[in-house]
């Protein structure tokens, strides 16, 4: 069969892509503004793309067109589509259709950390022998992809470890992506305000997860946290599977992370060994946790579990050191949230607590740059000692707000910008030996980590990366 997809590099429909040519598909794809890692990680598998979406990519004449929910109405590829009566879907039916039916299936939700989690335990299965299939939103350091079609260990149900999305489907499918994959272990890692494009309140967001428990059968399981309401409410509504708890009083727990970020694993009380990784904060020990507790379904040890994590690299775009120029230390995250905002500064505070962190910061998405959570803007960056916010004035990300009025609170330690090479070279200027500097963006950020590397080489003649 011949798929075209269209917005093929979104992190979901280019995993997809690499999905549907591994069963066997030729696959070809559209897509505008194109950036890596997904661009290059497509080419590199041989998949044809296509900029933009002209309506002359009809005659290509697939089997089906795939549609990711970057299209909407008025999109000319898509409104020739439906003129001439072509066969259409999107991508989360596509595959709860084709690629999901016969595995056991292992959905991670939640408002943040849905990649990170989804990577620890697809590494976790992968440990273990499982071989499993995976579709996550970012590319983990240990696969070097973002999606892999696997025929599984052999004997047993193969198994799928897959990002779920609370986003919604397609311009014509408003449901969450996650109710198509019907999973039998499902992670709901956190709930709180997002996507407000999309969804009036938290509580319109609680009926989609609700959505997603309906699915999971008897024998399936639901890993939850602790302390969390809004996940709370939405077990409270009905569920029908067992349920097992992370985080503090819950089933399994985390010690404290030492000096050197080791921390202890628990499962009710009794011990499972000690996580020894390069990764930080409280956010990243809960993940790990709700991955352990998530492989045990499936059959692997807790101790098997604790050992893979200790040898988790980490995923793409997630703390991600780009360079060291001079001893400035320069960071790529896909923080975008206030809360993910947060979190990652923390636990960057706690490894270097007496060092400066610089905050790079581009509020791209559409929750933020329609200035909902501008307000939480300051207090997510108390751990930044400076704060540079860029905003695009014009185009389809610019904001509808002041970033400097927003975070005025912060006073002199915070500026907003709306000029790229301005802002690049005043935190190059700003910027001392062992400085951290932490760019935090969803999107490409105009490439903003490399040409700061190049200006602090510039302006420390004869510096070069570590």
């Amino acid at each position: 069969m011949h798929l075209h997809i269209l917005g093929i590099c979104g992190t979901f429909m280019g995993g997809l892509a690499l999905i549907a040519r591994a069963a066997g598909h030729r696959v070809t794809g559209c897509d505008a503004g194109v950036y890596p890692p997904m661009s290059t990680q497509l080419m590199e598998q041989g998949i044809e793309l296509i900029e933009g979406f002209d309506a002359s990519q009809t005659a290509l004449a697939p089997d089906l067109f795939v549609v990711g929910n970057v299209v909407s109405r008025g999109n000319p590829l898509m409104e020739a589509i439906l003129n001439e009566g072509l066969p259409y879907t999107s991508g989360p039916q596509w595959l709860g259709e084709h690629v999901l039916p016969g595995q056991h299936v292992l959905a991670v939700a939640g408002t943040h950390g849905k990649t990170t989690t989804t990577s620890m335990l697809a590494w976790i299965l992968e440990s273990a022998g499982l071989r499993p299939s995976f579709l996550v939103g970012g590319v983990p350091q240990d696969f070097g992809v973002s999606a892999r079609l696997s025929p599984g260990r052999g004997a047993g149900r193969p198994v799928f470890a897959i990002e779920a999305d609370e986003y919604d489907t397609a311009f014509f499918d408003k449901r969450s992506k996650f109710v198509h994959y019907r999973p039998r272990t499902a992670i709901l890692n956190n709930l709180e305000y997002d996507h407000a494009d999309i969804f009036p309140d938290l509580a319109a967001i609680e009926t989609q997860f609700h959505h997603l428990v309906r699915t999971i059968p008897g024998q399936g399981r639901i890993v939850a946290p602790t302390r969390t309401p809004a996940i709370d409410r939405v077990l409270a509504r009905g569920c029908w599977s067992e349920t097992v708890t992370f985080g503090p009083d819950g089933d399994w727990q985390a010690g404290p992370e030492d000096a050197s970020g080791t921390f202890e694993v628990a499962h009710r009380g009794t011990s499972a060994g000690r996580v020894a990784w390069t990764l930080s904060g409280e956010h990243n020990r809960m993940n790990a946790l709700a991955a352990i507790a998530a492989a045990e379904h499936v059959g692997v040890a807790p101790a098997d579990a604790v050992a893979a994590l200790s040898r988790f690299a980490g995923v793409k775009r997630r703390m991600e050191l780009r360079g060291t120029v001079n001893g400035v230390r320069v960071y790529d995250d896909f923080a975008h949230h206030p809360t993910a905002i947060a979190t990652t500064l923390a636990g960057l505070r706690a490894r270097v607590p007496g060092a400066r962190i610089l905050a790079v910061l581009e509020p791209r998405s559409n929750t933020m740059k329609l200035g909902a959570m501008k307000a939480q803007l300051p207090g997510s960056l108390r751990d930044a000692d400076l704060v540079f916010c860029f905003g695009a004035q014009d185009g389809k990300h610019a904001l509808g707000w002041d970033p400097a009025e927003a975070l005025a609170p912060l006073g002199d330690r915070a500026s907003g910008w709306s000029d790229l090479p301005a802002m690049v070279a005043a935190i190059a200027a700003a910027a001392r030996p062992g400085d951290h500097v932490v760019v935090m963006s969803n999107g490409g950020f105009g490439g903003v980590h490399d040409k700061l590397l190049r200006a602090l080489r510039e302006r420390t003649p004869g510096a070069g990366p570590a």
